[in-house]
């Protein structure tokens, strides 16, 4: 039997010591989204249907292959932490370990290929 006040059970960061730090990086990645996604949309729409060569003279500029590279990065970060949390409130035991390593390894599989497929898009 445990005997501890409300307030000495909600101190710190929670059971985990890490409650506080997933639920601020998810804001702020929500937070920059919101304001890369319509960036985004507006810079990939003026290249899209464009042939080859328009698009990669496009994107061989600075601001639409920063833009694409952020939104792509913070996108897949905050898809990452989210399948996380979903994964640890969903699955128990070897399956949430399973689970929480391949959509990590997803995340950042898709994050290296996108980076690459717009770095060799873009030199």
């Amino acid at each position: 039997m445990r005997y501890l006040t409300d307030r000495k059970r909600a101190a710190g960061l929670g059971s985990a010591k890490t409650g506080t730090e997933h639920f601020w990086n998810m804001q702020v990645s929500a937070v920059a989204l919101a304001v890369l996604v319509p960036i985004f949309i507006f810079t990939f729409g003026a290249a899209l249907g464009g042939t080859y060569e328009e698009v990669t003279a496009y994107f061989a500029r600075p601001f639409p292959a920063i833009v694409t590279a952020l939104t792509l990065v913070v996108g897949l970060t905050h898809f990452k932490n989210g399948a996380q949390i979903m994964i640890e409130d969903y699955a128990e035991g070897l399956t949430r370990k399973a689970l929480i390593i391949g959509t990590i390894w997803l995340s950042y599989a898709a994050m290296a290929t996108g980076l690459f497929a717009l770095i060799k898009l873009a030199l």
